[in-house]
């Protein structure tokens, strides 16, 4: 691991919260997100969040703050398996369909479509053809949801190769973490650089002003959690929000620009 790399793992860990300062400032977002949530209810919005990010990026925990306390009836959480024969054989985007939002609804995708710019691409699990014809249809894709009333939220979560390697190998030792444990693990490492270079294209090529992807800097996923769900309540209207509560930290939660890609600021 590079100098540059190390020292910036190091500042990330070094301006961590204690633990009280998280839980306290997590329950105040919480009720914000029950603030908006009656809100978009009454409004019959359509809230679409997508997560991506590397394997052990702190998904599932982010998803699991959000949704904590809202209404289950109109809160869902997507996290498609492997796909059948059929949904191989079917349009690419026809199974993730059936799952988006409908009126009153907040939906959140744990990996989405991207899986073809990502695992599909580095496992070799789709062609080069198949990859292609992805990359040159989801922004029309997504740009068709929007104009139908869809509130897209896209999201992508990085961490460093070091802080990748400790939580992977904290999922095999822990017993309360045995479900997330995949043999796609070992390869996530092994393929490091091929990640990196697919989560890049994938940015260049799906950021636009109607659907634009957010970075958010992950290595420290009490931060990441708070700042995502800040930035959530920041772009979204609702009656009675509490302004200086949910002002993210620009360094952990920015937007995509292509100057990510060499200043840094993502993982290489």
């Amino acid at each position: 691991m590079s100098k540059k790399i190390k020292e910036r793992d190091a500042s990330e860990h070094a301006a961590s919260i204690s633990k009280k300062i998280y839980k306290d400032t997590l329950l105040k977002l919480q009720i914000e997100l029950v603030k908006l949530q009656r809100h978009f209810i009454k409004c019959n919005d359509k809230i679409l969040i997508i997560l991506e990010g590397r394997d052990a990026s702190g998904k599932d925990g982010t998803i699991k703050r959000i949704v904590q306390h809202l209404s289950p009836r109109e809160t869902r959480v997507v996290a498609l398996g492997k796909p059948s024969d059929r949904d191989r054989s079917s349009w690419y985007f026809q199974r993730y369909v059936a799952h988006l939002p409908a009126a009153q609804e907040l939906v959140l995708f744990n990996r989405s479509w991207y899986n073809r710019a990502g695992v599909e691409r580095v496992m070799g699990f789709c062609t080069e053809a198949e990859h292609e014809e992805f990359m040159g249809s989801v922004s029309n894709f997504e740009n068709m949801l929007v104009r139908s009333g869809v509130r897209l939220f896209k999201y992508y979560l990085d961490i460093s190769k070091a802080e990748q390697t400790r939580r992977l190998k904290d999922r095999k030792t822990d017993p309360l973490k045995q479900w997330k444990v995949s043999p796609i693990d070992d390869q996530a490492i092994k393929h490091w650089k091929a990640y990196s270079l697919a989560r890049n294209e994938m940015l260049a090529r799906s950021h636009n002003p109607t659907a634009p992807w957010t970075l958010v800097r992950a290595n420290d996923k009490y931060l990441a959690r708070l700042n995502i769900i800040k930035d959530l309540l920041g772009r979204l209207h609702y009656a009675d929000k509490d302004e200086r509560l949910i002002q993210p930290d620009s360094q952990i939660v920015f937007p995509y620009d292509v100057s990510n890609l060499e200043n840094g600021q993502l993982a290489k």
